[in-house]
């Protein structure tokens, strides 16, 4: 089975009127109940993130400072990021399902996870909030995959209509952790360019793959298909953790790529082929953006079932 990391509690980090709402998981947690996909997973306690495990990406002065802020009330933290009392808390609670997500999925009791987290993650720099988000969720994950459970390699692969920078940012001198990024480009933040490849150590582990708006469905899929491919040749992972945003859909107010949800079915084949390929199916899928809240609901619950059927098709007895 897979792994579902979902709790109200994300529904704590209020916003507003912001895009990034509570909203967002009350529709997909409405639909996978409707759809009788949560009763084919495993629902795993969502568990606060250790102070340590958070250090391994951002400086204690910024936890210090996301704690402050909340405890003085919250408002905007950052020009688009916005925070409530709760936030900080929440925050540690998304950063903890996805550490607790590739724990399991690494030691073997499934391969595959889905983290239904807020605030997202991918815009978090190491030293500061951006763009919605808070913490590197994924970033964090990753580096304790390797730092603590003794990875070799891992590979993040962000399919968010936007670029990927504050995982970027955190593994662009790093050897052990591949980042793949397909976005929408010129568009925010800015970064996200081909040319964007690493440093140092890192020289050739980062693969960008930034799209003008206006492409083809088919084009799209086409080149995700190849550089994921070559991304994944390159780093040879023992995991994958995707940074899954489904802001690339058509309907998305945000961004937009004029992507359909059958995309998204297909994008999660892809990375699952990879993840076959390379390290046994161990995936681990967390939420970032989303911005149409049927659309959004509508992407999970296809990224969702690929993932189970993939599970069920890959464990079949032979006759």
């Amino acid at each position: 089975m897979t792994l579902l990391y979902r709790d109200d509690r994300f529904l704590l980090h209020q916003t507003g009127s912001h895009p990034e709402c509570a909203e967002r998981l009350r529709a997909i947690h409405a639909r996978l109940e409707q759809s009788g996909l949560l009763k084919r997973c495993t629902l795993p306690n969502v568990m606060s993130a250790a102070e340590d495990d958070i250090l391994r990406v951002h400086p204690a002065r910024h936890l210090k400072r996301m704690r402050e802020f909340a405890d003085a009330g919250g408002g905007r933290v950052e020009v688009d990021t916005v925070m409530s009392p709760e936030s900080a808390d929440v925050a540690l609670l998304a950063v903890g399902a996805a550490v607790d997500g590739v724990s399991r999925v690494v030691s073997g009791s499934d391969s595959t996870a889905l983290c239904l987290v807020r605030p997202p993650g991918h815009h978090a720099l190491p030293d500061g909030p951006m763009g919605f988000c808070l913490f590197g969720n994924a970033a964090i994950a990753a580096r304790c995959a390797v730092q603590r459970l003794g990875l070799d390699r891992v590979l993040v692969v962000d399919w968010d209509v936007h670029h990927g920078n504050g995982t970027q940012d955190v593994f662009y001198e790093d050897e052990q952790v591949g980042v793949f990024s397909a976005h929408r480009f010129p568009f925010y933040p800015g970064t996200g360019r081909k040319s964007e490849t690493g440093r140092g150590a890192g020289l050739g582990t980062t693969f960008n793959l930034p799209l003008e708006f206006g492409i083809s469905r088919l084009d799209y899929l086409s080149a995700f298909e190849n550089m994921l491919t070559r991304a994944a040749d390159s780093i040879k992972p023992d995991l994958i953790i995707v940074s899954a945003g489904f802001d690339a859909h058509a309907d998305d107010p945000v961004g937009s790529l004029g992507l359909e949800t059958e995309d998204f079915l297909r994008l999660t084949e892809l990375v699952l082929q990879v993840a076959d390929t390379h390290c046994d199916g161990r995936l681990v899928s967390i939420l970032e953006g989303g911005y149409n809240v049927d659309r959004l609901a509508d992407c999970v619950e296809v990224h969702l079932e690929t993932l189970l059927n993939h599970h069920r098709n890959t464990t079949l007895p032979e006759v």
